[in-house]
């Protein structure tokens, strides 16, 4: 028996390491007539994935688990779940105004990585110029003709009577800081482009442990020894301000960084002594890379708004929930965008290296180290769903037991979520760092724009299953959508894009 035992425990053991080398040795991720050259070790590709997606999972959990503790700071307002709901439905139309300047993003990202491949350190600089420039004028519009609708935005994310005017209160003082939120987005994701993560993860910590602390005393108030108040309490508002000073610091702080320089060893480099002209051919290559981007974040942000509009009809304790729910789903997502960075960068700078083999063996490292993660913080999500949700409502209060209740059940489908969720944002991050990001907006606007709403619409009017039918039909808009990303990243397509 013994003898058995240890027979049967040696044949396992060859098994698993059979099948672990099968899916995570660089040396079966390509066939033979794809190898172009020399390609990394197995062991130098992971370490060169972690050395950029670590300090990017870093900051980005931590910039999640910051706004979550944003949201938690209101828990001890009079309306704790009112409150909740209100900053939630101003995300909506927030990030539908942001769209157009993640798109540029996107661009000035691909573009950046593809400039250092091909070392045009100027080029690069000249990209990252003109980038500003047109973030600068565009969100100085975006912002005062959002300044004038942020109402009528509001009333269209589903924001009923007793939400509306927090929500427009919040959403009007963020909106004043879109311009420095725009233009420090724009510099770090210049930074990411080259591999530089530490950077923006400083600058992004900082600037949101700087929100945090403003958060305590500008939510609250802050009272002297008499009782009178110094800062008086603002409630949600007070939670706009102390965002809105966080951006600036960030702001602040991004500029700094890419300026200190005295070396001449970075690779990026602002001055103002640089020429500031536009460049034509560097312009078009960022609308053209931008461009698609801004098509996908356009129908992304028009799909989303709409499934938020359709959650909201179900009134305020479903939709405290459901930002229970994204909180979270928010949370995990970081952690497959922090990876999806990396395999962007280092996707680009392959191409730009004229090396496909091995930008295609980066991209699908990123997408196994992403599914390992996913399925480990999806198992944690379901197995400590209810003291998680905790966190955010307080059950000792009434007005709280309905959407916990309710969150209870999102908390298994988000925790189900996790290793398509970050399989599908590494795949499409490949993509987008290949500059295919015109095939990335066409699978969104199938998956985000049709079918998540017209299955949450079904679900909830049709159907009566309430919030958890809106969150089944977006584990099905996932899971298509991570069906055609994975497709055309198989078919090998994107490496042939010009940027």
């Amino acid at each position: 028996m013994i003898e058995e035992y240890y027979l049967y425990k040696k044949l396992g053991d060859i098994f698993t390491m059979k099948l672990l080398n099968s899916l995570f040795s660089v040396d079966k991720m390509l066939k033979h007539v794809e190898v172009k050259g020399e390609i990394p070790t197995t062991k130098d590709t992971y370490k060169k994935l972690a050395h950029i997606a670590v300090p990017s999972v870093i900051e980005m959990v931590f910039m999640s688990i910051i706004g979550s503790v944003d949201m938690v700071m209101l828990r001890g307002l009079e309306s704790p779940a009112t409150a909740i709901a209100a900053v939630g439905l101003a995300g909506q139309p927030r990030l539908l105004t942001l769209a157009l300047f993640f798109a540029l993003n996107t661009g000035v990202t691909a573009i950046v990585a593809r400039r250092k491949g091909e070392n045009k350190k100027e080029d690069a600089n000249r990209a990252l110029r003109n980038a500003i420039l047109i973030v600068l004028v565009l969100s100085i519009i975006v912002s005062a003709v959002t300044l004038n609708f942020s109402r009528q935005l509001l009333m269209l994310a589903g924001a009923k009577p007793d939400t509306i005017d927090m929500g427009d209160s919040y959403f009007k003082i963020i909106t004043l800081f879109m311009p420095i939120n725009a233009l420090t987005m724009c510099i770090n994701a210049a930074q990411r482009g080259v591999g530089n993560t530490k950077t923006t993860m400083y600058v992004n910590l900082i600037s949101n442990l700087v929100n945090v602390f403003f958060d305590i005393f500008l939510i609250y108030g802050l009272k002297s020894s008499n009782g009178n108040y110094i800062i008086p309490a603002m409630g949600v508002a007070g939670d706009a301000w102390a965002t809105g000073i966080g951006i600036f610091v960030g702001f602040i702080l991004c500029l700094v960084a890419i300026m200190r320089d005295k070396t001449n060893s970075a690779f990026l480099k602002l001055s103002l002594k640089d020429n500031w002209n536009f460049h034509k051919e560097t312009v078009m290559s960022i609308i053209k890379v931008g461009g698609n981007a801004m098509v996908e974040q356009g129908v992304v942000r028009v799909g989303f708004f709409t499934y938020a509009a359709i959650v909201a009809s179900l009134g305020t304790a479903s939709v405290a929930a459901h930002q229970v729910g994204m909180q979270f789903l928010n949370l995990s997502f970081t952690f497959g965008d922090g990876i999806a960075v990396a395999s962007t960068s280092l996707v680009g700078q392959m191409l730009g290296k004229k090396r496909p083999d091995i930008a295609a063996i980066y991209g699908r490292c990123a997408q196994r180290a992403a599914l390992c993660v996913g399925i480990l913080i999806g198992i944690t999500m379901i197995t400590f769903r209810g003291s998680l949700i905790k966190i955010f409502l307080d059950t000792s209060n009434p007005n709280n037991v309905e959407s916990y209740i309710l969150a209870l059940s999102v908390l298994i489908v988000v925790g189900l979520f996790q290793p398509i969720q970050m399989s599908n944002v590494v795949i499409s991050g490949c993509l987008r760092g290949a500059g295919d990001n015109l095939h990335v907006a066409l699978i969104m606007m199938i998956c985000v724009v049709i079918i998540r709403p017209s299955l949450s619409f079904i679900a909830i009017n049709v159907f009566h299953l309430g919030l958890i039918g809106a969150w089944c039909s977006a584990f099905i808009d996932m899971s298509i959508r991570l069906t055609l990303m994975y497709k055309r990243f198989r078919s090998g397509i994107w490496q042939f894009k010009k940027v």
